[in-house]
């Protein structure tokens, strides 16, 4: 979900393990030559998703912490596909806490032009929505109140046992 702490966990936590830090968002950006935004407003967000399974699939078979955009999990089929491909985990944060980190909104397509009540009930509305598909991950963490070095070593010792 935008906002839980990936793109600052996400890094630490590959080198603690490591491993290769992989953003789907920026590996989307780089193949496609736009920002996420862009390709949401030109193409759409069915394209979008394409996109970013084809990121996620280039990924597969290598040692790495891939951050995967708030919605890839939730689409049709991926929270099984993903879970037989790594261990999948879920940074859980409230919707206030999601809304403080999310900052400026206009480089978010969900969120773009909504004003701060407005984001912050579709941000619950979408943990409403993926809750199903984020509560499937094999590890799931509270990030709301943690300090991030103690989650990254908490999320290390936790992929480290499920890696057995």
């Amino acid at each position: 979900m935008m906002g839980a702490g990936k793109s600052s966990i996400g890094p630490r936590l590959a080198q603690r393990l490591g491993w290769r830090f992989i953003d789907t968002d920026a590996e989307v950006e780089r193949a496609v030559g736009r920002r996420v935004a862009e390709i949401f407003d030109l193409e759409g967000e069915a394209a979008f998703r394409r996109h970013e399974r084809a990121a996620i699939d280039a990924c597969r078979g290598e040692a790495a912490v891939v951050a995967l955009g708030g919605g890839a999990i939730a689409q049709p089929g991926e929270s099984e596909r993903l879970a037989g491909t790594g261990i999948v985990v879920y940074l859980r944060a409230r919707p206030e806490t999601l809304l403080a980190r999310v900052g400026d909104a206009s480089s978010r397509p969900l969120l773009r032009g909504l004003g701060p009540a407005a984001q912050k009930a579709r941000l619950a509305e979408l943990l409403a929505q993926r809750q199903g598909a984020y509560e499937s991950a094999a590890v799931v963490i509270d990030t709301d109140d943690a300090p991030l070095e103690s989650l990254v070593e908490s999320l290390a010792r936790r992929v480290e046992q499920e890696a057995g």
